[in-house]
C-alpha cells in the first residue's frame, strides 16, 4: 500500500461527494440505515457508479454521513460565540448535541460493526466534541459565569449521559431539565 497522501478530490469530485453525504443523511435519517443506496445516488443527483467510487460500502457512506454530522456540530461553537454570551452559547449547543446523538442513536450499530473491523470512527469524534466543550467554556470562564473547577472531560460526560439515557422522543423534556440542571450546576454562585 502506498504510503502517500491521497490526492485532494477536483471541486466537481467534492461537490458530488458532498451531495451524496447530504442525500445519505436525509434518506438515513427517514428510512434507516438499510435504505437503498440507489435512492440514495439518485437524491443525490450522482450515478450510482459515483456512489460507490466514493463509498465503496454502505459503512464508508454512514461513516463519512457520521463524521460530516460530527464535524457540523463542532464546527457551530465560534458562530454561537459570536452570536450569543458565552453561557447562552453553551446552552444552545448543548441543546444540538441532545439533538445530534439523539438523532445518531440508529446508526449505533453499523459504527460498532465498522468498531469491529479495526476501523475507529469514534477516535476523533471525542477529540473534537472535547475541543468544542472547552472552546465553551474557556469562554464562560473568561466572562466570570461558571466555575473553574469543573472539566470539559467532566462536562462531556454529564452531556454523554443525559443524552444517552434521555434521547428517545418522548424523554425530550426530560433531558431538557436535565441539561438544565447541569449547566446551573456550572454557574458561580454569588
Amino acid at each position: 500500500m502506498s504510503q502517500h497522501a491521497p490526492r485532494p478530490l477536483r471541486a466537481d469530485a467534492r461537490r458530488n461527494r458532498d451531495k451524496i453525504i447530504t442525500a445519505a443523511a436525509g434518506i438515513f435519517a427517514e428510512h434507516g440505515l438499510d435504505a437503498h443506496l440507489e435512492r440514495i445516488a439518485k437524491e443525490a443527483g450522482v450515478g450510482t457508479a459515483t456512489l460507490y467510487r466514493n463509498f465503496p460500502t454502505r459503512e464508508a457512506l454512514i461513516e463519512a454521513v457520521y463524521r460530516n454530522e460530527m464535524a457540523q456540530l463542532c464546527d457551530a461553537v465560534p458562530d454561537l460565540l459570536a452570536e450569543h454570551a458565552p453561557d447562552e452559547a453553551l446552552r444552545a449547543w448543548t441543546r444540538l448535541f441532545l439533538d445530534y446523538v439523539s438523532a445518531k442513536l440508529g446508526m449505533a450499530d453499523a459504527l460498532r460493526a465498522i468498531a469491529a473491523t479495526g476501523e475507529n470512527p469514534y477516535g476523533h469524534s471525542r477529540e473534537m466534541i472535547q475541543d468544542a466543550i472547552t472552546a465553551l467554556m474557556d469562554a464562560c470562564v473568561a466572562a466570570d459565569l461558571i466555575r473553574t473547577d469543573i472539566s470539559p472531560a467532566d462536562l462531556g460526560a454529564a452531556l454523554a449521559g443525559i443524552a444517552l439515557t434521555s434521547a428517545a422522543p418522548e424523554q425530550r423534556e426530560q433531558a431538557e431539565r436535565l441539561l438544565d440542571l447541569t449547566l446551573d450546576g456550572l454557574r458561580i454562585r454569588t
